[in-house]
């Protein structure tokens, strides 16, 4: 209030709190799109195999640590870019980097396709292990279900390693730490509830929310990727002279609103991209399923698998 507005997270001394929300959202949605898949696989290891969700969280926990070691190996590989490219570039293409990827998380384009298809990839695979063992742990099955927690955690991991190269770049290490600690903090709780203290949580309706903040996570991205761009001399800058007075220099800083077609128009289109795909699947995704399975079996598995987790939703 006494700044008149939002104080520029890029002054010494003041907090990026817009980033740090930024990530914890990024990081939570993701850890909760990890853990419906996981709940997914263990849903039916109950009793006798309770023993078999070991191998999965064992390969989700290795997951994580080659989470890390992928962080650690993007930031040198980003850093080597960096001693042959301008600052302003660099930033700019990572940036777009970040933007695409953006995208391809918050799965608009396969919304229920997507779902669907994913879990039911995960199960059959699960299926598939147990076919043949009489519930003897073998050493195929053992890996297999390694490599089933694995591939659950570690998808998501490198989605969100791509995605926070730009904020590093931009804010430094600290921020990103801070803002991926806030995430993994909120995932660790729904862990907690979901696989010891064995809770019946909305998971559809917490993504379903996750999702409309991550789309403005995304308008805000798009924003700052057409200022970047601009900066770097891509794109032209074309300000608007009647919205020059009217939007104020907050909106700029907090929600990336600059008063220049080429942002605004860019954002523009990440709206109509967003909302237009969000009912297109609506539409399109009620169809058949993947033509090598029928539809109620699809269904009938996708329900078996995920009703001792999720709370059924209208």
């Amino acid at each position: 209030m006494a700044a008149h507005g939002a104080p520029d997270p890029l002054q010494p001394n003041t907090s990026p709190t817009v980033a740090l929300l930024d990530i914890g959202v990024l990081v939570f949605r993701e850890g909760l799109e990890c853990i419906l898949v996981l709940a997914a696989i263990t849903a039916s290891m109950t009793g006798k195999k309770l023993t078999h969700r070991r191998p999965v969280f064992g390969g989700a926990f290795s997951a994580f640590i080659a989470t890390l070691v992928t962080w650690f190996i993007a930031v040198q590989i980003v850093e080597s870019l960096g001693e042959n490219m301008r600052a302003l570039d660099l930033q700019a293409a990572t940036g777009l980097l970040a933007v695409v990827v953006l995208l391809v998380i918050m799965n608009w384009f396969f919304h229920k396709i997507y779902w669907g298809g994913w879990i039911r990839a995960h199960n059959r695979r699960r299926k598939s292990l147990f076919e043949g063992t009489n519930g003897h742990v073998t050493a195929r099955l053992w890996w297999g279900l390694v490599l089933l927690g694995f591939t659950s955690l570690y998808r998501e991991g490198f989605e969100v390693v791509l995605f926070l190269q730009s904020y590093r770049l931009r804010l430094g290490g600290e921020v990103v730490l801070k803002g991926a600690l806030l995430g993994l903090a909120l995932t660790g709780i729904i862990a907690v509830l979901t696989f010891v203290l064995q809770q019946r949580l909305p998971y559809r309706k917490m993504l379903i929310t996750t999702g409309v903040l991550l789309g403005v996570v995304l308008l805000v991205m798009v924003g700052e990727q057409a200022q970047e761009m601009q900066l770097a001399h891509w794109i032209s800058r074309t300000e608007i002279p009647a919205l020059v007075n009217i939007i104020p220099a907050w909106a700029g800083m907090w929600f990336a609103v600059f008063p220049t077609y080429e942002t605004l128009i860019a954002q523009g289109i990440a709206t109509l991209l967003v909302v237009g795909s969000y009912y297109g699947a609506k539409k399109f995704g009620d169809g058949t399923p993947v033509a090598d399975e029928p539809a109620e079996e699809a269904k009938i598995e996708a329900r078996s698998a995920l009703s001792r987790e999720l709370e059924p939703v209208s």
